[in-house]
């Protein structure tokens, strides 16, 4: 039973010249598990939050128009608009394409 080093081999033949082999476990397929990131509340969350920040930038375009003295600012209610617009159309597309490819 002992090898050249004197070590227990578990695939040298045993007494009842059967070798010990580990058990193959078979696999268990299980429903992926969504994150908490990618629930339907939290895509609404962020819809709701981007449409409040779209809100806050179309506000802050017609006050840079407006004020003379901010005309150089136009930019960051531009920024926001634009930004806003680009997260809230990606959360949409991400539940559609949930809710149609189920």
């Amino acid at each position: 039973m002992n090898t050249k080093h004197g070590a227990f081999n578990p695939y040298r033949a045993t007494r009842n010249t059967q070798r010990i082999m580990p058990s193959n476990k078979i696999p268990v397929f299980r429903k992926a598990a969504n994150p908490w990131y990618q629930s339907k509340m939290v895509y609404g969350l962020t819809i709701t939050f981007m449409l409040l920040v779209l809100l806050f930038g179309l506000v802050g375009i017609s006050v840079t128009r407006e004020i003379e003295q901010y005309h150089d600012y136009a930019w960051v209610p531009v920024v926001l608009v634009v930004l806003s617009t680009g997260v809230m159309i990606s959360a949409i597309i991400r539940l559609i394409r949930r809710h149609y490819l189920k």
